[in-house]
């Protein structure tokens, strides 16, 4: 089980990024996905969910502001992340199969 996370970056207060996962090394469009976040000095907490099917959750901090898809043909998902907040300043994980990657950092500031 691989996974790959890219998209963070510095970006201000109410701007935008776009993260990706890519899978590999297991049936990827058959598990559910979720996106993890972990802040500086907190514990890694849950952001997003998606099923198979394309069913999704969020955590209530990113309902309405963050939007999680999946493109099966690319073995990917993605996380939309709109009007990002200081407190969004995380590393964002993927996970699935009990598998997380490696993370990609997100900061949001001014």
């Amino acid at each position: 089980v691989h996974l790959v996370e890219s998209g963070g970056g510095l970006v201000q207060p109410g701007g935008s990024l776009r993260l990706s996962c890519v899978g590999s090394g297991f049936a990827f469009n058959q598990y559910d996905i979720r996106w993890y976040r972990q802040a500086p000095e907190k514990e890694r907490e849950f952001v997003a969910f998606i099923s198979p099917g394309g069913r999704t959750s969020y955590v209530n901090s990113v309902e309405g502001r963050f939007t999680m898809s999946r493109d099966s043909s690319k073995n990917s998902v993605y996380l939309q992340m709109n009007s990002l907040k200081t407190e969004d300043t995380a590393v964002y994980y993927c996970h699935a199969s009990n598998t997380y990657g490696k993370g990609t950092l997100v900061t949001v500031s001014s």
